[in-house]
């Protein structure tokens, strides 16, 4: 995934609970009025970009839906200057 400037309909996941990424989803559709939302995510926190829209679409919005759903890998440079491959998910939910 090539570095994208952050979008006001995105919602990056990163080391904060679950909870906070459904909420900023449910935000993004609801206060925002956005049509779609892009959710991102990088290695081992592709798990809470699933868990964030399934528990999103549980609890908040039945309607959800998934529009696209790309995954990629890239390479990149730890502190250390070791290179490694990182996968990464971005999905883009919409309401019916």
């Amino acid at each position: 995934m090539e570095k994208v400037p952050h979008q006001t309909n995105a919602v990056l996941i990163g080391k904060k609970p679950v909870m906070n990424y459904v909420l900023a989803i449910v935000r993004l559709f609801n206060q925002e009025g956005v049509d779609e939302v892009i959710v991102r995510a990088r290695g081992g926190n592709i798990y809470k970009a699933v868990d964030a829209i399934e528990t999103t679409k549980n609890l908040f919005i039945k309607n959800l839906k998934i529009k696209k759903f790309d995954i990629n890998s890239e390479e990149m440079e730890d502190d250390k200057g070791t290179k490694r491959r990182v996968s990464s998910v971005e999905i883009v939910i919409y309401k019916e």
